[in-house]
């Protein structure tokens, strides 16, 4: 390993944390200031890059493949590197954030694979960021444990054998890190400060364990956006004095954009890259973002009346499929957000039923694995991709050319029957309200009426209020969506969630602040890129 200079990284406007000293070491900040000083240039170019794009569709209203990499997509010849053992057997993977009995549940689950999750499913507060890093080193050296100081029961590791591989999620490169800036006061990238601090102290720690850093990309709109993900691989490997080629990475496709671009994104990371996922909410969020201004064509319906059965959807998952294992890499299905109850079992009869639905049709269309939210419905993911795999540990010999995807396939949204109706405008809010509130008070992943919430819901939510205004829909009671109309549903909400948790513990929380800030990115003429940023702006700690 380099003999790291003195950091030039200052860390500011943060309470000292327990035990922060051994993740923010001179060694590791060193290590970060590196990475800082190589590739946030190039960062800045690529998110400058991002609006270009979004300004060409403004334009056009459409997409294609791009032309420039033509020859890329029509080469048979490469595959990505094979997959490591640790990563061979994806069929379940849970995700959720990492504090500590996240962080110990998750890894005993059952599951093949844990996303540890820094970004949407964790609201970046300086102590969800730096004890994460805490509770992932202490379970790989198996110091962890946990117990509840409301129940009293404890929490530990099975064996080694018994847990989940973990591939941690760092936050993506539109997001900083204001905590951690260099000499002239710039922030970190928040995605360069998850990564580096994970794989500096982990990465030879998971090798001697038989695994190895392991990473799920979000966000990504672009390949020159994995390229640059690439490069930082490539850096990070030699720096440490880990072999090359021990990185894996998954590339969440969760952006229109990226859609196009999916054998161009596994070429770029070919010798890291695993697999690539369908990040589904965070997808229909980006399209409802690229294409806010095209139309009654693109207004997308009430988010739940948008299943994964829509043809466009379709179409983005059976691409996503074909191209993964026309290349060797694994396809990832996406996220079951239901909740099962311990207290109903009319509500667990339901969220049973939908997620076996949803995990038969991934693994008949030839998914190697699939996501799940809740412990509870890892052995009701498990059964669907048993029964289809058996003892295979994927099945990437499904290639899937029966599957011809058009360009103008991907964004056939007016494909849809179902239309916005008044009840999916209160949902919205609803959901948004209640998500945002949550997050402020360091929540990132949060229980709303029996569906697990991240920050890409919320997205959708807004972004659904904020397209809806502007395409001046109509909804099925006969009322045009309007600012007014936004501004009295929230109002009502507010209301009632005043009325349905009382005036203490209404007081107590960030009600109206979550409420404000909604409506301000619903109704801002000037659409903010993420809701993250402007409530990032006010998260404490």
């Amino acid at each position: 390993m380099s003999a790291p200079a003195p950091s030039p990284l200052a860390i500011v406007d943060a309470e000292p944390l327990p035990r922060q000293e051994e993740v923010l070491t001179e060694a590791a900040l060193a290590f970060v200031a590196e990475l800082h000083r190589r590739f946030t240039p190039r960062r800045d170019e690529l998110l400058a890059r991002r609006a270009e794009r979004r300004a060409e569709i403004a334009r056009t209203s459409t997409l294609d493949f791009l032309p420039e990499t033509a020859a890329i997509r029509a080469d048979d010849s490469w595959k990505v590197a094979p997959a490591p053992d640790a990563l061979n057997d994806r069929r379940v993977e849970i995700t959720g954030p990492t504090d500590r009995k996240m962080t110990i549940n998750a890894l005993n689950s059952g599951a093949k694979v844990w996303l540890a999750d820094f970004e949407d499913a964790s609201a970046p507060t300086w102590e969800n960021v730096v004890l994460g890093q805490v509770n992932l080193s202490d379970a790989y050296t198996r110091t962890i444990d946990f117990t509840d100081p409301k129940s009293g029961k404890s929490y530990a590791l099975k064996t080694n054998e018994e847990l989940a591989t973990v591939v941690m999620r760092p936050r993506g490169w539109h997001l900083n890190e204001r905590h951690l800036v260099d000499a002239d006061g710039t922030p970190v990238p928040g995605a360069l400060v998850d990564f580096g601090l994970y794989f500096f102290h982990n990465a030879q720690r998971l090798l001697d364990l038989g695994k190895g850093p392991y990473f799920y990309l979000p966000k990504t709109e672009s390949h020159l956006e994995a390229r640059l993900w690439n490069e930082v691989f490539v850096f990070a490997q030699e720096y440490c004095g880990i072999p090359q080629g021990t990185v894996r990475a998954t590339v969440l496709i969760e952006t229109i954009t990226a859609a196009y671009e999916m054998e161009e994104i596994l070429y770029e990371l070919r010798d890291h890259a695993s697999g690539l996922n369908a990040g589904r909410w965070d997808y229909l969020f980006s399209i409802v973002k690229n294409f806010r201004d095209g139309g009654a064509r693109f207004v997308l319906p009430d988010r739940n009346a948008v299943t994964m059965t829509a043809p466009f959807m379709r179409a983005y998952t059976e691409l996503l499929v074909r191209t993964c294992h026309k290349r060797g890499a694994h396809a990832i299905g996406g996220m079951a957000a239901f909740i099962p109850s311990r207290r109903d079992a009319e509500v667990n009869k339901v969220a049973f039923e939908k997620v076996r639905a949803d995990k038969d049709r991934e693994a008949g269309d030839g998914f190697d694995g699939s996501w799940v939210a809740h412990p509870d419905l890892v052995p009701i993911a498990m059964e669907s991709f048993d029964k289809v795999l058996g003892d295979k540990p994927h099945q990437k010999d499904r290639l899937r050319e029966d599957v011809d995807v058009k360009a103008a396939d991907l964004i056939a949204v007016d494909s849809l029957d179902a239309k916005p109706t008044y009840a999916g405008l209160v949902n919205a809010v609803q959901v948004g309200i209640r998500y945002i509130e949550a997050w402020l008070r360091g929540m990132g992943a949060v229980a709303i009426f029996n569906l697990m919430e991240d920050a890409a819901t919320a997205e959708i939510s807004r972004s659904q209020i904020w397209q809806w205004i502007n395409a001046e829909v109509v909804l099925d009671k006969g009322e045009q969506v309007t600012a007014d109309l936004a501004r009295k549903v929230a109002a009502e909400e507010l209301a009632n969630i005043k009325a349905e948790i009382g005036e203490e513990a209404f007081a107590a929380g960030n009600w109206q602040q979550a409420h404000d800030l909604l409506l301000t990115v619903s109704l801002d003429e000037d659409y903010a890129d993420f809701l993250t940023l402007p409530a990032y702006e006010q998260l404490k700690g």
